[in-house]
């Protein structure tokens, strides 16, 4: 009997949804050795573009994400306790991964990172570039694909602080 490989847990925010969408790599995500993406249903709520929603259901039914809820009392407060200073998406996001002790895909860079290290401990967020050098490690995108990737994010204001995946793979 095989032993199956232990999944990582990531919830998944708005921003790195959208930007795989963009790529047409939503279901890249589901490829990914070791992790496993779950979907806060504020996060499904964020995404209103009509395509951008249609990929996002589409992922949903295949398999790739989950809808996650939070019904708990004490972290419902906790979660508006969030929105008082952070999108619905990202209070989600850490309330649902700071309950399982699970990751946290966003590509936030004003207040999340700190609130994430602060209740999460370091190095529990995940953003676009970590997850496509994931993609390029297993062989699931060449660095001429991730660059390709890159270019067409950058063209829709998403912008990477370095100039290659090659440099940073």
């Amino acid at each position: 009997m095989s032993e199956q490989p232990v999944q990582e847990i990531v919830v998944a925010d708005a921003n790195v949804l959208i930007n795989f969408i963009h790529l047409g790599k939503l279901g890249l995500l589901c490829s990914l050795p070791g992790y496993r993406f779950i979907v806060p249903e504020q996060v499904f709520a964020e995404v209103n573009e009509a395509s951008q929603r249609a990929a996002l259901q589409a992922a949903i039914q295949a398999g790739v994400l989950r809808v996650e809820r939070i019904t708990r009392p004490d972290l419902l407060l906790d979660y508006s306790q969030l929105c008082q200073f952070l999108g619905p998406g990202e209070s989600a996001c850490l309330v649902i991964a700071g309950e399982h002790g699970w990751k946290i895909a966003s590509d936030d860079r004003r207040r999340l990172p700190a609130e994430a290290q602060a209740r999460l401990g370091p190095g529990r967020v995940l953003t676009t570039p970590d997850l496509i050098l994931a993609a390029i490690r297993a062989g699931l995108m060449s660095v001429e694909e991730a660059d390709a990737a890159k270019a067409l994010l950058e063209q829709r204001r998403f912008r990477m602080r370095f100039r290659s995946f090659g440099d940073v793979h």
